[in-house]
Order: structure tokens, then sequence, then C-alpha cells
């Protein structure tokens, strides 16, 4: 790890944990963040007010990074200094929906730490509340926490099972619901927003941070797979019922409770199909890894209105060690112009990692990618992974980036979080 030096200004305070988890600040020591291996000042300017439904980790076995309001210097916290003899443990926080992190927390880790489960470790320091590195990319409030009635989305449980007793895909979604928390289920069940359609219980990707499949348990997978492929006539039942609910539907395939919806695509094509015949109205989106270009044609001649590509990078190196597929890259690039000749939209979901994506040879490939391939939007969304078992996973040395706030100013697309209504 790379460390800095700096002169003082006014900076928000570090944070830590004790061994029991509680949280507090310590004055003497001002906030730090992480952009890939170097260390980096929070700075007034660098952080925002811990949005609603942010959710603050203390992580075991790492201590707090911090610098020195009098020196300038930046130093691990590794002893609590209201308790000495104890430890000082780090916290970072995961944020909410429509919120993309700047900088990682920073924290210096004991030997023989384990590594952390799959969620996005975010800066977090105090300046008179707690405050984040982060910037709010999507206006949409589609899954703030205050926009789920939960009395309501019992209420539409209840009508979806009694309307639709037979239909696998429902029940699956409950699950999804009222186990998981998944605010897509949530959002399907109060009839609002977008209506996710899991479809696949195959892959042909390995990817290192997969949400719903761990070869092994470190780190485990919080949400377990879809077990079966729904027919197009219960993805379209679904489908249909949410459409008609919202006033700007969007309908979704590819979601974190499965694998790779491309493998399923001759049941997603009929299901588009079925849709289609009945009604004109909505957004039928596909969230994808992009392998099958022949595919992603064939759905788009059947109705598929958007494709949304998922990537961590534009460059094949980075992106095949974190994905590791079991296909060709430039499928990739293929698949999204296969999209635009038909008049489709195309956004990228950007697995968004400080110090990673805004690296100048990758800020570089994604601005090729975009222009070559008629790109119309980037969902800045965060990277649920440990950051040090992505680096070391990737084995790159990178230079100091230009920043994620800057670099999300200098791509000229459209930028998001979530899945658009497309105008038909």
């Amino acid at each position: 790890m790379r460390y800095a030096r700096c002169m003082y200004e006014p900076q928000p305070s570090l944070v830590f944990a004790d061994q029991a988890g509680n949280i507090m600040d310590f004055e003497p020591l001002a906030m730090v963040g992480r952009s890939g291996d170097y260390f980096l000042p929070m700075h007034d300017d660098d952080v925002i007010p811990l949005p609603p439904g942010s959710q603050l980790y203390v992580l075991p076995d790492r201590h707090p990074v911090g610098v020195d309001r009098e020196t300038g210097e930046i130093m691990a916290l590794r002893e609590n200094p209201f308790e000495p003899g104890t430890p000082a443990l780090a916290v970072a926080v995961f944020l909410p929906a429509a919120y993309t992190q700047t900088y990682l927390g920073a924290w210096e880790k004991d030997a023989g730490a384990g590594v952390l489960p799959l969620f996005a470790y975010t800066a977090v320091g105090w300046r008179d509340g707690f405050v984040t590195s982060a910037l709010r990319v999507d206006p949409s409030r589609r899954q703030d926490p205050d926009q789920f009635d939960h009395a309501r989305i019992r209420a539409g449980i209840q009508n979806w099972q009694k309307d639709l007793p037979g239909n696998r895909l429902v029940k699956h979604l409950v699950h999804c619901a009222t186990v998981y928390g998944c605010p897509a289920a949530l959002n399907l069940f109060q009839g609002r927003e977008e209506g996710p359609l899991p479809t696949s219980p195959g892959c042909n990707a390995g990817c290192l941070g997969c949400i719903s499949l761990q070869e092994t348990c470190e780190p485990p997978s919080p949400q377990e797979r879809i077990v079966f492929v729904p027919t197009p006539q219960e993805i379209a039942e679904v489908a249909l019922r949410h459409i008609a609910a919202v006033d700007e539907p969007v309908v979704s395939f590819g979601q974190g409770c499965e694998g790779e919806p491309l493998l399923a695509a001759d049941v997603i094509r009929e299901s588009i199909r079925i849709i289609r015949s009945r009604t004109k109205k909505g957004t039928i989106n596909l969230n994808s890894n992009a392998s099958l270009s022949t595919k992603i044609a064939e759905l788009a001649d059947a109705g598929l209105d958007s494709l949304r590509i998922s990537m961590n990078s534009a460059r094949s190196e980075t992106y095949r060690a974190y994905f590791r597929p079991r296909y060709a890259f430039e499928e990739l690039a293929q698949s999204a112009r296969e999209m635009k000749r038909r008049g489709k939209f195309v956004s990228i979901n950007l697995f968004v990692f400080p110090g990673l994506t805004d690296a100048p040879k990758e800020a570089l490939a994604l601005r090729e990618f975009i222009t070559h391939n008629g790109v119309d939007m980037i969902q800045w969304r965060n990277l649920n992974i440990d950051p040090d078992l992505y680096l070391e996973t990737l084995g790159q040395r990178l230079p100091a980036g230009i920043g994620i706030r800057d670099l999300i100013g200098r791509i000229p697309v459209r930028r998001g979080y979530f899945n658009p209504h497309v105008p038909r």
C-alpha cells in the first residue's frame, strides 16, 4: 500500500469501532479514503452526508487509516484511544441504490485476516454527522428506503399468489422479496417502477464477485440462484401484470438471483413474443454479459427494447481477470452493435472500483468502447468485493486515477444507476 503525506486542511474526522461494534469518531486523525493502492486525505468537498438507507460495517481484523492533523502523516490507528489495550477496528459504508462511491474505505489488515463478504466498502468519516465519499448519479427514487410501503407489498404478494397460484416465477419472487428484501421484487409487488424476470440457473462466466453462486464459502454468496427456467407463459404472466400496473413500466431479464439470461435465450424470445402480441406498452430490458451476439440479435428482433451490458472494464485483460469468461470478449461490442443496428437502447452496467475504473488506460478504453459501439448510457454501480482480493486478482500496477467524480463528468453519455423507461 502506498502512503501519502499532506498538510492540514479542514477535513472530516476518522471513525472507528470498538470490539463491541460501537462506532465513534476520533478528532486527532482526519478521514482518509483509498483509491486503488493509494491512501488519500479526504476534504470537505470529497464527501456528502451519509444517505438514508446506508449501512455501516465494522471490519474484523482491519484497522482504520487516518491522517494526523498536526504532522500530515497518514497512519493506522491500531489501538482504541479510549480503551488502551483493545483494538480499533475499521468501519466502511455500504451505499444505497443511486449512489456511486468515489473512494474506498482505508484500512490495514492483520496477518491472516479473512476475505470480506461481497459488498462495496466506501470510505466513511464524521463531520457534524457521518459523511461518505460518494455522489448521487440517478435522480430516480425507485429504491429509496422511504418508497417501500410494506403494508402495500404484503397485500400485493397475497393478490399475486391468489391470481397466479401455479406460477413458479411468482413463488420465486415472493422468496426474493420476503427473505432477501430484494428492492426489485418489492417494487414488483407494490406495482411500481421496474419488475424483475429472473430466468437462468446457468452461466458462462465465473465472476470473482458473483452474488448468486460461489463455489467456496469464502466469500459466501449473499443470495441463492434460481434453480429452474420459467416457461414463456410464466414469464409473460408476470411481465404483463406489471406492465399493466405501472405508468412507465420496465421489466428486466437478468437479475442478481440468476446466472446469464442468454443461456435461456430461446425461452426469453418466446416470452417477449407473447408480451408484445398483447401490449406495446413498457420497456423490455435485458441485463446481460452480452456474450452471445447472435442471440441478442434474435431477442431484439422479437421486441427487446434495451440491453445493459455488465462490465468491470472495457479492457480485455482487466475484464477477463474478474469475469473469467467462457466466451470471446469481442462479443460484448458486437452485441451492442446488433442492438444499435435495430435502433435499440444500450447501456453499460459499469462495476466502479476507485483507482481502477478511473485509471487513465481504463478511462480511455471506456471512452473508445462507448464511441465505437454507440452506447447510450452508463450505470455507475459499485463493485461488491473485498478490495484487497480484487487488486490481488488483477495483479496490475496502476498509477493514481483521475478520480471517479471527474471521470463521470468527462464521459459524454447519459449517466444513471437504474434501467430507464425507453419510449417506443
